[in-house]
């Protein structure tokens, strides 16, 4: 697969420019960063050489505005931005939990970027509450440094493709991890990767747009089967380092081994990622540009791939606001999140989506939200009741199919269901920010499909990569 890789990247049609810029390979910049509630810092860790760069050698720029943070890469020259990707990360979401205002923490982090030539300037921005970045971090890329890793990647575990439509460079590329996958259940891991791509590619929009869409997966086996969870005393070491209860908050699963992580991962061309968790429980987690987690055994893996691939790749917001998070200040009052499928409403005549409204749709979006949420706040306390007692996930996955019977025909009957508005509950606020649409898969586990304004903001990234 590599080899075929390799030729599909020296044959394809590139722009004169990207050659005549860049040398062709991917560079990892690898850093710390570390801080509180108060402050962050960034460190360099390493330059790590990968293989071919994957990604579009003509839409280098970044143009979505998505992402708290944004990634750019300067020539020193004559100061022009070369290549440039917003972001978000989990120091970006630790650091508005309680935690962050009493101790510092360090994550590691790493951004990706073609090779120049040149030496270049790489630096780190984040978004302030007006919307405009600030620069945090700015360092130099030497090409000729003798510091730079170049040492080869190593091979490891099991690799296969679940489809192939064209070069790297003129595709979205997928790759897949598994995690928790012991050496005899490789089988296993390939079926739940093609079960899960086949749900995730017969949504829309993706399954209009699978063609721009190339599919790879790799496993590395565990000494044994499953991962971490703190809350009922399982501890794994596994390849990925994948576990729940991040942030103290029970389904959260997220890893915080990124350098293994991403060394392999440098075994095949990606632009996304998404990691499945050798798992029964409910859980999962999506970050913008960083990657997807899905526990794969779960009764609801098909949604939890779906769900929390429109936050990593798209960059999609949670629209639900009943559920418990560790987050204590993520949407702040009276500031536009960036997010494109929630808004603040602060300005309702020049409304985020308003070229996917129709005339005549009131904003705010009226819809019966107290009778909601009676029914949603009743299942989050029988929720937690169960976990409390210890409830088997059979027992969970009932409960999920009972809110779903009385959730689903409550929203179906809304005077707007269907219909693109501001509707008041949203970004984990019940006031004060506002989605889109009644229901959507970025708010409940009913829809079939994404909503018109989550699914025209995974079109745009879809373009960004595929041509």
């Amino acid at each position: 697969m590599i080899t075929a890789w390799l030729i599909l990247s020296l044959t394809a049609a590139v722009p004169q420019d990207f050659d005549a810029v860049f040398t062709g390979a991917t560079l990892r910049f690898d850093y710390f960063h570390s801080g509180t509630a108060e402050e962050e810092h960034i460190s360099l860790d390493t330059f790590r050489l990968e293989g071919p760069w994957p990604g579009s050698r003509s839409r280098l720029l970044d143009d979505t505005n998505l992402g708290k943070y944004l990634f750019q890469l300067i020539d020193l020259e004559t100061h022009r931005v070369l290549y440039s990707r917003g972001f978000a990360s989990i120091y970006g979401e630790w650091e508005t939990t309680a935690e962050a205002r009493s101790r510092w923490r360090t994550f590691h982090e790493s951004q990706r970027f073609p090779e120049t030539q040149r030496r270049s300037q790489v630096v780190l921005k984040k978004r302030s509450s007006d919307g405009s970045f600030r620069e945090i971090y700015s360092g130099i890329f030497d090409p000729e440094s003798r510091s730079i890793d170049r040492s080869p990647v190593l091979r490891q575990g099991r690799m296969g493709t679940v489809f192939e439509n064209g070069p790297p460079d003129r595709k979205v590329d997928l790759l897949v991890l598994g995690d928790g996958y012991s050496a005899e259940e490789q089988d296993t891991l390939e079926a739940d990767v093609r079960r899960l791509m086949k749900a995730l590619f017969e949504t829309e929009p993706f399954a209009r747009r699978r063609q721009a869409f190339n599919v790879r997966w790799i496993g590395v086996p565990s000494q044994e089967s499953g991962v971490t969870d703190p809350r009922s005393g399982t501890w794994k070491r596994t390849p990925l380092g994948l576990s729940y209860n991040a942030f103290d908050s029970e389904r959260y699963v997220l890893t915080y081994a990124n350098r293994q992580l991403r060394e392999i991962a440098a075994q095949a061309p990606y632009d996304a990622l998404i990691l499945l968790a050798n798992s029964r429980k409910y859980g999962g987690g999506g970050i913008f540009n960083l990657w997807t987690t899905a526990a794969a055994r779960s009764s609801q893996a098909e949604y939890l791939v779906v769900h929390e691939f429109g936050h990593s790749f798209a960059g999609l917001a949670d629209e639900y606001y009943t559920s418990q998070v560790s987050y204590e200040d993520f949407n702040p009052p009276g500031v536009e999140p960036w997010e494109p499928n929630i808004t603040a409403l602060l300005d309702p005549e020049n409304l985020k989506w308003r070229d996917l409204g129709e005339d005549g749709t009131p904003l705010p979006t009226p819809w019966n939200q107290d009778d909601y949420d009676e029914i949603s706040l009743a299942y989050q306390e029988r929720r937690q009741a169960l976990r409390d007692a210890g409830a088997s996930e059979e027992t969970m996955e009932k409960l999920f199919e009972e809110v779903k019977a009385a959730t689903q025909p409550l929203l179906e009957k809304e005077p707007y269901f269907g219909k693109v508005g501001a509707f008041e509950g949203a970004g984990y606020r019940a006031k004060g920010l506002y989605r889109s649409s009644v229901d959507c898969i970025m708010f409940t586990r009913n829809p079939r499909d994404f909503c018109p304004v989550c699914a025209n903001a995974i079109e745009k990234v879809i373009r960004r990569y595929a041509e």
